[in-house]
């Protein structure tokens, strides 16, 4: 007879090894690395809250401004037709800055002119800055008008070269205004709180504000381009059919041609 053999397997229980504990600095890191996620979580929350108050605050300036704009525009427009409608002619009132732009260079300037340039801070060619007005700048600027151009810029060109030619001096350096955040670090502490958006640099530069010194010395002069189609002449006055001298409001379409 065959015999079948048959072959029992008898496996010994399972025994599970006791786990070795954590040690007690790898525990701590864990620990430590967790609180340190924690903490940055909520910097970050409370950074990301305090960024959306500062653009709510800047849309809330900027409306502000461009409704007191309109407001003005609406005001002498409004007295110009009831000016006209009686008969006579409306007065506005003088402007209370200037943006002046140097268009000789530094050849046969007398020593005089050339400080008086110095102190306007227009020591290149085509450099251009705000400044407002009164008797003693009247004064400067009739020295060295053979050197200069100037005239009374409207909201839209002051706007435009803040925007399109703004760079502040912060330490020392050139620094563009691509963000709000630029006029911020460069001006929040000097005029306490009251300028901190491109917006407030406007409206400070329009309406020759109780910060427009501050404001106007921390922008870079502004560096523009030689004017589109050139100049006509340079040794005559503007009235005369050159290039120096006061433009008045018609500043406004020189300055689009050099931004």
């Amino acid at each position: 007879k065959a015999t079948v053999s048959v072959l029992y397997c008898f496996s010994s229980p399972t025994t599970t090894m006791p786990s070795a504990p954590v040690p007690e600095r790898q525990r701590k890191a864990a620990a430590a690395s967790a609180k340190a996620d924690g903490a940055n979580a909520k910097a970050l929350a409370e950074k990301r809250e305090a960024l959306c108050n500062k653009r709510r605050e800047y849309m809330r300036r900027a409306v502000k401004y461009a409704k007191q704009y309109r407001a003005e525009k609406n005001a002498l427009k409004s007295l110009r037709q009831t000016a006209a409608k009686e008969g006579n002619f409306m007065c506005e009132a003088e402007s209370k800055i200037a943006f002046v732009i140097r268009i000789r260079g530094i050849n046969d300037v007398a020593p005089k002119p050339r400080k008086i340039l110095q102190l306007l801070r227009l020591r290149q060619i085509h450099t251009g800055v705000f400044v407002k007005l009164n008797k003693a700048v009247i004064n400067m600027l009739r020295r060295v008008e053979p050197f200069i151009a100037w005239g009374y810029p409207s909201v839209s060109t002051v706007r435009t070269l803040v925007y399109k030619r703004g760079y502040m001096n912060i330490k020392g350096n050139r620094i563009p205004i691509t963000e709000n955040e630029v006029v911020q670090e460069a001006l929040e502490s000097k005029t306490k709180g009251a300028v901190i958006c491109a917006e407030d640099v406007v409206n400070q530069l329009v309406s020759a504000g109780d910060h427009f010194s501050t404001v106007s010395h921390t922008l870079w002069p502004f560096k523009l381009s030689a004017p589109n189609g050139g100049l006509k002449y340079k040794n005559a006055h503007f009235v005369e059919g050159g290039d120096v001298g006061n433009r008045e409001s018609l500043i406004n379409g020189f300055v689009a041609q050099m931004a």
